[in-house]
C-alpha cells in the first residue's frame, strides 16, 4: 500500500533529487568552469591581489632586476596598491648568484607580462606548472597569453638566472622540471602566435640562447649526479626553506623519523634544543644556522635536530616538484642523492629541442651538437636508469651504487621523450597494473601519506605517462587512460564544483587525505585545467602524430 507524502517529506525528497541530479559529472560543465578559471587564475603587476604572498605575512615587495629601469606603471601600481618596489641588490649572472637570506624582506619578482597562477596560495607563476597550463591555454586559444607566459619564462632566464621554481625572492636559489623548451614549442606550433613568419623567426633567435643559458643550470657540478653523465635536482641554498614561516614541517619530520628509526636514512642529528656559541657554531656546518634563521633554531625535537645533508635533500625535493614523497626516502630527504628518471628524460627532450631550434636557425654546428648532448644521455639512461630484468626506468641513487628499490611514475617519462626504444617502450607499458587504479595513474604503489606517492595522482604525470604511450602506438591505453583521468576530474567537480590540485586514483575522486607534508588540495588548478583539456583533444579530437608534437607532447 502506499501512503500520500506529507509536506516535509516532498520537500526532502526534492531535496535529494536535487543533490542527486547536481551530483553527476558533466563535462560541458568542467568545460564552463576552466573557461572561467583562465581569467579568475590569470595575474598581472597591475593588479594588487597579484602581489600578495598568501604564504607570507608581510607588506608586499616587488623586486627589479638590478639593471632594469622600474617601469612607469608599476611605480603607479606600487603607490595604488601599497606595496614597496626596490631593485636586486646586483646582477644576476646565473641562477643562486643572491643569497635570498641576505635579503631585507622576501618579495614578488617582476615579470613583464599577464600570467597564470596555479591557485590557491599559489599566487605565482610556477616553473614547471606553467608547461601544463600553455598546453591547456593552446588548446583553448589564448594564444597570447600562452606566449606572454613563455616570455615572462625566457624573461627570468635573461634576468634572474633561469626559470625559478616561481618569482618570488625566495626561489633565486633553485629551478623546476626543464619544460623551457616545450613551452617555446609549444608557442612555435601555434599558428596564431605570431602574425608573420618574419616575427616568428625573430622571436627564435631572441629565445634561443636563452633556452641555452637556462640548460647550463643542469650542467653545473651542482647538479651533476656523480660521474654518471647524468643530471640530479639541486637547491643551491642551504638550511630550512626561506618560505618556511615556522618549524612546524621540519618538526613533524623528526617526529616522524623518531617514530620509525628503521626508515631513518640518517637524517638526525642530536642536538641541544638551546645551542650555545660552541654548539651553534658548529651546527653551521652540520645542520643548519640557529641564529641566522627562527626557522633552524625552532627545528628540534626530543634532543633531535635535522642534518645539513637532509636540508640540500627537501630542498632538491622542492626542486623537483615532488613535494612531499617518500620515493626519495622519508619526505624526499634523499632527493639530490638520485640521477632521476624524470629529469633526465626532460633534459634529454629539451637537448633534442635545441636541436631542432639551432636548425631552424641555421646553426648546424650547434644542432649537431646538441644532438649529440641528447644521444650521450639516453647511452646514460640506459646503462643507469634502465632496468631490463624489471622492463622499468628506475632513479639511480649514485652515491649508493644503486637503482631505486621501488617504481614510480616516472618510469613513463621516456616514453613522453622519446628516449625509450621500442622494446623498451613496449616493456614500460607492460607495468601499467603497477600504477592503474580506478580514476588514473597513482604515482606508485606504496602509499605514504604524502600527496606524491600512492594512491594520489596528479594531471601532469598522467599526461606524460599517456602522451608517451599515444606516441608509440599504444592507442587503446592511452585513451582508457585519459577517460579514466577525465572522468575523475568530472567526478570531483560535480561533488564540489572545483577543479583541485590533485586526486585520489583509488576512489576517482578528488577526496584525498595527506597526512605527511601538505596537506591541502588547492582549488584552481592550473595545471588540471590544461591537462583536462589535453586529454579532450585526445579522447574526441584527431589523434595526435610525433610529427605534431610542439603542441602535444609526444615524442620526437
Amino acid at each position: 500500500m502506499t501512503y500520500p507524502l506529507r509536506p516535509l517529506a516532498l520537500l526532502l525528497c526534492a531535496s535529494l533529487a536535487a543533490a542527486a541530479s547536481a551530483a553527476q559529472p558533466d563535462p560541458a560543465k568542467t568545460r564552463a568552469y576552466i573557461d572561467q578559471a583562465w581569467t579568475t587564475l590569470t595575474r598581472s603587476m597591475d593588479n594588487c591581489k597579484s602581489l600578495a604572498d598568501p604564504k607570507i605575512k608581510a607588506r608586499p615587495v616587488i623586486y627589479v632586476p638590478a639593471q632594469f629601469a622600474v617601469p612607469a606603471a608599476l611605480t603607479q601600481t606600487a603607490r595604488r596598491c601599497n606595496v614597496d618596489v626596490r631593485p636586486l641588490p646586483q646582477v644576476i649572472d646565473q641562477l643562486g648568484a643572491i643569497d635570498a637570506t641576505r635579503l631585507p624582506v622576501q618579495g614578488l619578482l617582476y615579470l613583464p607580462h599577464p600570467y597564470v597562477v596555479p591557485g590557491g596560495f599559489f599566487n605565482e607563476m610556477y616553473g614547471w606548472d606553467s608547461y601544463f597550463i600553455v598546453l591547456g591555454l593552446v588548446a583553448d586559444h589564448r594564444t597570447e597569453l600562452a606566449r606572454d607566459m613563455t616570455d615572462n619564462a625566457l624573461f627570468e632566464v635573461q634576468y634572474y638566472g633561469g626559470v625559478l621554481n616561481a618569482n618570488r625572492s625566495y626561489y633565486l636559489s633553485r629551478s623546476q622540471p626543464p619544460f623551457l623548451t616545450g613551452m617555446m614549442q609549444a608557442v612555435l606550433g601555434d599558428p596564431a602566435s605570431f602574425h608573420s613568419a618574419a616575427e616568428k623567426r625573430a622571436w627564435l633567435e631572441q629565445s634561443y640562447p636563452l633556452a641555452v643559458r637556462n640548460h647550463a643550470i643542469w650542467t653545473r657540478p651542482e647538479h651533476q649526479a656523480g660521474n654518471t653523465g647524468l643530471a640530479r635536482y639541486y637547491d643551491l641554498g642551504s638550511g630550512p626553506v626561506l618560505e618556511a614561516q615556522d618549524s612546524s614541517f621540519y618538526n613533524d619530520v623528526i617526529t616522524w623519523l623518531i617514530a620509525h628509526p628503521a626508515d631513518n636514512p640518517g637524517y638526525l642529528l642530536k642536538g641541544a634544543q638551546h645551542p650555545n656559541a660552541a654548539e651553534a657554531a658548529q651546527l653551521q656546518n652540520t645542520s643548519c644556522d640557529v641564529h641566522a634563521s627562527n626557522v633552524c633554531a625552532g627545528n628540534w625535537v626530543g634532543g633531535y635536530r635535522l642534518t645539513a645533508d637532509y636540508y640540500h635533500g627537501d630542498r632538491a625535493m622542492r626542486e623537483s616538484g615532488f613535494d612531499t614523497n617518500f620515493h626519495f626516502g622519508p619526505f624526499g630527504g634523499s632527493t639530490h642523492h638520485y640521477a632521476a628518471v624524470d629529469l633526465n628524460s626532460l633534459l634529454y627532450r629539451y637537448e633534442l629541442d635545441l636541436s631542432d631550434f639551432a636548425k631552424q636557425l641555421g646553426k648546424p654546428d650547434e644542432a649537431e651538437h646538441w644532438a649529440q648532448a641528447a644521444a650521450a644521455r639516453k647511452a646514460a639512461m640506459d646503462k643507469y636508469l634502465w632496468r631490463p630484468e624489471l622492463g622499468m626506468y628506475r632513479d639511480y641513487d649514485f652515491v649508493a651504487g644503486k637503482p631505486s628499490g621501488t617504481p614510480y611514475l616516472t618510469a613513463f617519462y621516456p616514453l613522453w621523450a622519446g628516449a625509450a626504444s621500442p622494446q623498451q617502450a613496449e616493456a614500460v607499458r607492460k607495468t601499467l597494473p603497477t600504477f592503474e587504479l580506478k580514476g588514473g595513474l597513482a604515482m606508485d604503489n606504496r602509499p605514504s601519506g604524502a600527496q606524491w606517492n600512492a594512491p594520489f595522482g596528479w594531471a601532469p604525470t598522467n599526461w606524460l605517462a599517456i602522451s608517451g604511450l599515444e606516441a608509440y602506438g599504444f592507442h587503446q591505453d592511452a585513451l582508457r587512460l585519459a577517460g579514466k583521468f577525465d572522468a575523475t576530474i568530472d567526478r570531483g567537480f560535480a561533488d564540489d564544483g572545483t577543479i583541485r590540485e590533485k586526486y585520489n586514483m583509488a576512489l576517482g575522486n578528488a577526496d584525498v587525505k595527506v597526512s605527511s607534508g601538505y596537506t591541502t588540495n588547492v582549488i584552481g588548478f592550473g595545471w588540471s585545467n590544461g591537462v583536462y583539456l589535453k586529454l579532450q583533444e585526445l579522447l574526441h579530437g584527431a589523434k595526435p602524430t610525433a610529427a605534431a608534437d610542439t603542441q602535444s607532447g609526444t615524442a620526437h
